[in-house]
């Protein structure tokens, strides 16, 4: 079936470039992304992967990631980095939505076309950013701030989308709709919060006793898809579910467990 073909494709040209990459002391990551360059639409046909089955797949992978990485940074450290993070992503992004307007004005684009160009180049990559991470020596402080501030990030991503969207079809800036998108997210955060503080650790806890490693498992990555789906019903980023589902596993007391019944999981997915 091309399913099965575009899963054997991707993973075998993955496993090739990855070894390649790491025989001459290069990251992962770029033998992940020069797989994907072989065997993309967009070079001579000798392997190509169905483009939409591997999107598919692909966002498995990052759900996974996320969901893992909210096992590892649970809600209490979350907390802890907020107020830091939050100022970091103000910095950053701010500069990077300058650079990236002025960028676009320089080669003649549109005002609108700038932004959206300011905002893409102000978006980081959780996914490349997470596999750097494994790779090099990073002391687990730094990675917590990091991480923090991309979920920060992401719900500041939100917003920007719903801002462009205003922007490009009534060619205004419309405060009034701004406020009722942050509004709406912070409702719907608040109440899959709420709700999953009041049942998944308990439900987890519950699982784990059974001594079954697969019930935990097919219990956890369910707790995390039924999070990545609500926040898509609700037009979030599928991330941001998964990330919050991490950190509701993870005030279970049995985050570092069940991450490493993910882990291979997780690794699979990532590398499409």
């Amino acid at each position: 079936s091309l399913f099965l073909e575009s899963l054997a494709v991707v993973l075998c040209v993955a496993a090739a470039t990855t070894v390649l990459c790491q025989r001459v002391h290069l990251p992962v990551v770029l033998g992940y992304l020069f797989a994907g360059v072989l065997i993309g639409p967009h070079t001579p046909p000798l392997l190509v992967a169905d483009a939409s089955i591997i999107a598919t797949l692909s966002e498995l992978g990052v759900i996974l990631l996320m969901f893992y990485i909210g096992m590892e940074l649970s809600l209490r450290k979350l907390a802890e980095v907020g107020p830091r993070g939050f100022a970091v992503v103000l910095v950053e992004m701010g500069l990077m939505l300058f650079l990236g307007y002025l960028a676009g004005r320089l080669a003649g684009f549109t005002p609108i076309e700038c932004a959206f160009l300011a905002a893409m180049l102000s978006i980081s990559s959780t996914t490349i950013i997470a596999r750097t991470f494994e790779e090099q020596p990073v002391s687990p402080r730094v990675r917590e701030q990091i991480y923090g501030a991309l979920v920060i990030e992401d719900i500041f991503a939100i917003l920007l989308i719903a801002l462009l969207t205003t922007l490009a079809t009534t060619r205004s800036l419309d405060v009034t709709g701004l406020a009722v998108a942050a509004g709406r997210l912070g409702i719907f955060l608040s109440v899959l919060m709420l709700v999953g503080l009041l049942v998944v650790p308990r439900l987890i806890r519950f699982v784990v006793k059974l001594k079954r490693p697969e019930t935990t498992l097919v219990t956890s990555v369910g707790v995390c898809f039924a999070a990545a789906l609500a926040a898509q019903r609700y037009e979030y980023s599928v991330a941001l579910g998964a990330f919050l589902a991490g950190c509701l596993v993870a005030e279970s007391g049995e985050g570092k467990r069940i991450a490493a019944q993910i882990r291979p999981l997780r690794d699979m997915f990532c590398a499409v």
